[in-house]
């Protein structure tokens, strides 16, 4: 699962950054307003932190941006600025959770697993397509009750195939979600078909009830079989 951080403290983005690192999320760190802008919109992200008080801009328009224009992205306001009047504008411009400054690192990976149970799996941390059930907090996958092994990438494209089920996923949406946006320096989508093709014969051994089907030129789709 992909995670936009807007931060402009360097030290507290790194530290953000590491923390969701060690839990496999994939992290994409920006230090202001204009390189935020120069994301969004263009890549999909499963959760933003944001940061309000950047130093060429108010966080709260990007919030407004995100809004406006329909995107789905979560976000949980990451600031200082911790006064009732922020936590409340912020809430109804659509955010949806507020974290005030300092904050232990453990409580921010708990809010963003949060937010991620609550917009992708109903308050649940279980996903449950045919008789595959993955675990977003352990990183675990059963087959009905038998795990099935998978590297980080190989759960990545597993996960985000199931929460588009039925829908047609291009290769380059799948590889800017999984690999990140310097995917878009990449001359060809081979490191894909390497995973998918892997992810389908482990899937296959364990007679998943799933098939990942090749849409020619385009990208794949998750069905039910």
């Amino acid at each position: 699962m992909k995670i936009l951080i807007i931060e402009d403290e360097k030290d507290m983005r790194h530290n953000m950054q590491a923390t969701l690192e060690k839990e496999d999320f994939l992290v994409e760190p920006v230090a202001t307003y204009k390189e935020a802008l120069s994301k969004i919109g263009v890549y999909d992200y499963d959760c933003i932190l944001l940061d309000i008080g950047l130093p060429d801009g108010n966080g709260l328009e990007i919030l407004k941006t995100l809004k406006n224009k329909g995107y789905s992205d979560s976000v949980i306001i990451v600031s200082a600025k911790d006064s009732l009047d922020d936590k409340v504008h912020g809430l109804e411009l659509g955010a949806d959770d507020y974290l005030p400054k300092p904050f232990h690192m453990a409580e921010l990976n708990a809010r963003v697993k949060a937010v991620l149970r609550r917009r992708k799996l109903d308050g649940s941390n279980l996903l449950k397509v045919a008789n595959v059930t993955i675990n977003i907090d352990s990183h675990q996958v059963k087959v009905n009750s038998e795990e099935l092994e998978l590297n980080r990438k190989e759960f990545d494209v597993l996960f985000y195939l199931c929460t588009n089920q039925n829908r047609l996923v291009s290769k380059s949406a799948l590889a800017e979600h999984v690999w990140g946006d310097y995917i878009d320096q990449s001359d060809n989508f081979d490191f894909i078909y390497s995973q998918i093709k892997n992810l389908r014969k482990k899937l296959s051994d364990k007679n998943a009830g799933l098939e990942i089907k090749a849409i020619y030129g385009i990208g794949y789709k998750l069905l039910v079989v």
